[in-house]
Order: C-alpha cells, then structure tokens, then sequence
C-alpha cells in the first residue's frame, strides 16, 4: 500500500518537532483550563448531572487533548482559540454523557440538549432552556457558563464572520448524536438512515452510517475554528477546509473509534457504527480507505503538512489503545496503520506512551 504522505526521515522528525514545540504549550494550558472545568463540574448541585461532568472530564481527556491539537495551525498562538477548543469538546463530550444517561427521555431532549454546540458557535442567538426535557434540572449554571466562554472566545478570532455561517452548521448536523442513544436499534438505524438521506440527498461516497458517523464527530467544527484564527482565511480557505474535513477526516475518526471500542459497545449494547459493514473485512478494507484518504485530502490544505500531523495523531492515538491489539485484531490494526503513512507509524509508540503516562497521572 503506498504511504497517502511519503516523507523522508528527516523531514517526519522536523515536522513533529515544529509541531511539538506548539504542542508542548498548548498542552500544559490545556491542563489549566480543564482544572478551572473540573472545580465548576464539582460545585453542580444536581448528583446525576455532576457525576456525568466530571466522568466527562476525567475519562475523555483524550479527546480534549485531541481537539486541542488544532491549535498548532495557526501561525501564531492564540489563547482565545486555545480556550474555546477545550470548552467546546468539553461541551461535546459532557453532553455525550448526559444524553446517554438519559436515554430513556427521546430524541426530543437529545436535540434540545444539543442546542448548546449551536448556541455556543452562534453568539447572536438567544440560549435556550438545555435541560427543559431532561429528567435532571440543576446544573449550577455550568453549561452556560460553557456555552458563554465559548462565544466570548469566538468573538475573539479575527476571522470568525466568515467561517460562522459553515460551523454552525456543522455543529447543527451534530443533533444527529440524539439518535445514536434511541434505546430501539430498529427505530435509531431507520431514523439515521432518513436522516442522512433528508440531509446529504445525492451523496454517492459515502453510506447513510458513514455520513451520520461523519456529522457525529467535532472533528470538522475544530478545524474552522482553528481557521478562524487566521486573519487572511479566505471563502477558498473555508471550501477546501470542508471538502477535506467533512465527510474524509470526520468519517475516518468515527469509524476508526467504533473499530477500537467495538468489543466494549458489543458488550455495553451500544451503537457500533463499524457492525453496519457487511463483513469485518470489508470494515477493515473501508477503515483503510478513509485514512488514507484522509491523509491525502489533509496534506492539500493551506498549511497542509500541519493537517497532515493532526490526521496522523488521530489515526495514531485511537490504534494506540490496547483494545486494538488485541490477537483477532493486530493484523487489521497493522493493516490501518500502514494506510496512515510514515507520520502514523512514528506516532504510534509515542501515543502508546502517552496512554501510559495519562493513566498514571489519572490513578
């Protein structure tokens, strides 16, 4: 399989060391926002809502880290991104949580609560009452307040008028996560399948699961707002940055988490996006599609090897998790990986350390 990024030693090692001095700032501010996160978690005077915050914070970091890789796109650092990416995955996340809690209240007080990611990317809209369907009420005002931080946040980024209309779009398509948690799998599949059918009518690349898959992931809304922290970010900039982010890299993250979490869905009853293939090879054959698709579309942006990383960081960090070699699944692992490129194959051990090193420090 031909690498999607073919680079040489020296030029993997230069690209992940420029990227890793950002990082490496980044990082500890990371830290320092999810602390002042965690102490707002701590005061919620409802038990069910602040045990879903916290388990949020606590066992999602990943994706809070992941997210705020987008920070090294830019040419220069900006805190007002730094600090709206980590309290919009947060959002994501928590809301995730809260959402599968409360399963049993319908799609109704799905998309409600999902209203946030909207309203959190759209300053000038009035903010709705989140919790009017759910069945627990008192939160302390913590998702407001998250909300709030992200719009201050997104006032702050000189070019955000002109990615506003697509991200709230996007954030729009992402109510779709109401129906990933419908307690009937007949009634979620058959509501997926309409929805991607009503919202992406014509689609060809892409299967009605991959497109909810797609929509389902904040992947896409990371990079425009990491784009909109540039002051010359053009239409054209914002076209291509979606072309490549929605459904390409969207779509791989999705299916690349269903992969690794599969036996644990499986067990826990949940949506597995990866069941809906006809075979675990075709699965595997079209996981190895979209990544190395992803690469490619990637490394044709603006600023293209520092997309190319942050794909390669995905693909790296969910291959990373044990449950992902495990014998039945080392060969098809390895197969993933290979797709991913050089920038892949040397993140890997590097990601497994990190897993390491953040269990630690969370025990």
């Amino acid at each position: 399989m031909p690498d999607p990024l073919p680079l040489s030693p020296r030029q993997v090692w230069a690209l992940l060391a420029a990227a890793a001095r950002q990082l490496l700032w980044g990082l500890r501010a990371v830290s320092r926002e999810m602390h002042v996160w965690q102490a707002r978690a701590q005061s919620i005077p409802d038990a069910a809502i602040r045990e879903d915050a916290l388990n949020s914070i606590e066992r999602k970091r990943g994706h809070t880290d992941g997210a705020a890789l987008f920070w090294i796109l830019p040419r220069h650092r900006n805190l007002s991104l730094l600090r709206l990416l980590v309290a919009y995955e947060i959002i994501w996340d928590f809301l995730d949580c809260v959402n599968e809690r409360a399963a049993g209240a319908g799609t109704a007080n799905g998309r409600q609560l999902h209203l946030a990611l909207i309203e959190a990317l759209d300053p000038a809209a009035p903010m709705s009452d989140y919790y009017c369907y759910h069945p627990w009420h008192d939160d302390g005002g913590y998702l407001r307040s998250l909300v709030e931080t992200c719009r201050h946040s997104c006032a702050a980024l000189p070019s955000y008028g002109r990615v506003r209309p697509v991200v709230v779009r996007e954030a729009r398509r992402a109510q779709v996560l109401a129906l990933n948690h419908d307690t009937d799998p007949l009634d979620r599949d058959a509501a997926l399948r309409a929805w991607a059918a009503r919202e992406f009518s014509g689609e060809q690349r892409l299967s009605w699961f991959e497109l909810s898959g797609a929509a389902s992931a904040s992947m896409t809304v990371h990079a425009f707002l990491a784009l909109a922290a540039q002051p010359d970010c053009t239409d054209a900039d914002v076209r291509r940055t979606c072309a490549a982010y929605f459904p390409w890299l969207s779509a791989a993250t999705t299916m690349l988490d269903s992969y690794v979490d599969q036996s644990e869905d499986e067990l826990n009853g949940d949506h597995r996006y990866i069941a809906h293939y006809p075979s675990e090879a075709l699965a595997g054959e079209r996981v190895r599609e979209l990544v190395t698709r992803s690469a490619r579309e990637a490394r044709r942006l603006s600023n293209g090897h520092r997309h190319a990383v942050i794909a390669a960081c995905m693909v790296a960090m969910y291959l990373s998790k044990d449950s992902a070699r495990t014998p039945d699944m080392r060969a098809s692992t390895a197969s993933i990986v290979r797709a991913g490129g050089s920038l892949t194959r040397v993140l890997l051990p590097i990601l497994r350390l990190w897993r390491v090193a953040f269990a630690q420090q969370a025990a």
